[in-house]
């Protein structure tokens, strides 16, 4: 049997990392920055849908935080204790993160748009809606800057794996490029919905619509989270690899000159990017054992030559075992033009 330590992420690899962090402190700033003005926002319009949004991003700020240290820590090397390296604490600090921005952000804007509609305060006047409006437009820019950043990461990463940026963002193993993505998202869709709620209160005077605006915010972000939190768990109970990723590694084991056939292939993700391969395949002609276990070794190193293959694991066949895989073809919605 071949096998080894897991290697040290390569350069494509540590500056697919570096750019999550980038992606990251850009969206941290912007979150920030707009729980500020929002904050102040509320507090002088009184409106309920500004205190959802102001909880939204006081929300988001605190989970780039959450992502920051994840992202730290799964970059660590592999050691004694964690032969496979640190990648799946990543996910682990973006589940920290998802239940954040449920329990907060989510669950402050629902029972805030519930508390104004049951139990109604002084109706906000709505002659200090303008700073409101000021507020969500340059916030508007400010998330719009954090998410562009996100899509062009998003984009890179989907054209290398032949998928549409939408499906991209759903099957990345990247879990703090999904979480910013998908934040920078809901907030931009909150600050709409929080100026529509906000516009139908002064046309139509009735103070419900506002506090209708949070519940709405606030269910969009529950959404966010639940989805999150799903995905993360998916990568956590060790979620097979997409069918390119397998499709590749399997033509590149049969391709092998020491390989006859492939009885068994297991890929799952351990990390952002970062693979974790087991194979038994039968090699080529009858060799001695001491000939077996170097070409063993052959193929793994080429397999790991691969930059998201972190640690191959190949033995051989069972000699009552006479599955032989191929390569199936890929799902339709890979894009042969990407």
């Amino acid at each position: 049997m071949a096998d080894r330590r897991a290697r040290a992420p390569d350069q494509e690899q540590q500056g697919s990392g570096g750019e999550s962090a980038l992606t990251v402190i850009v969206a941290f700033l912007a979150n920030l920055l707009v729980a500020v003005a929002k904050s102040v926002a509320a507090v002088v319009s009184g409106s309920a849908a500004m205190v959802a949004e102001a909880a939204h991003s006081w929300a988001d700020t605190g989970n780039e935080i959450f992502l920051l240290v994840g992202t730290r820590k799964a970059a660590k090397p592999a050691d004694e204790t964690h032969a496979l390296g640190y990648g799946r604490v990543g996910y682990v600090w973006s589940m920290f993160a998802a239940f954040g921005l449920f329990s907060v952000g989510a669950a402050v804007s629902v029972w805030h748009g519930v508390q104004s509609l049951v139990s109604p305060e002084a109706e906000p006047s709505t002659s200090q809606y303008g700073w409101a409006y000021g507020v969500l437009a340059v916030a508007f820019v400010l998330e719009g800057t954090s998410f562009m950043q996100a899509f062009g990461q998003t984009r890179r990463g989907a054209r290398r794996r032949r998928l549409h940026p939408v499906r991209y963002v759903r099957e990345t193993s990247d879990p703090m490029l999904r979480a910013v993505v998908l934040e920078d998202s809901a907030a931009l869709v909150g600050i709409l919905v929080a100026a529509g709620a906000m516009a139908l209160h002064q046309v139509t005077g009735v103070a419900a619509w506002d506090a209708v605006g949070s519940i709405v915010v606030g269910v969009l972000l529950g959404l966010v989270a639940l989805f999150l939190i799903d995905r993360n768990l998916d990568l956590l109970t060790g979620e097979a690899v997409t069918p390119l990723a397998r499709h590749q590694a399997l033509t590149r084991l049969l391709e092998h000159p020491a390989v006859e056939r492939v009885s068994y292939l297991r890929m799952e993700w351990v990390g952002a990017d970062l693979i974790f391969l087991v194979a038994a395949v039968d090699l080529v002609g009858d060799v001695p054992e001491s000939a077996a276990a170097s070409r063993l070794w052959e193929v793994a190193d080429a397999i790991e030559s691969h930059p998201e293959v972190v640690r191959a694991v190949i033995t051989l066949a069972r000699p009552d075992d006479t599955a032989s895989l191929t390569p199936e073809p890929l799902p339709e919605w890979y894009r042969e033009d990407a």
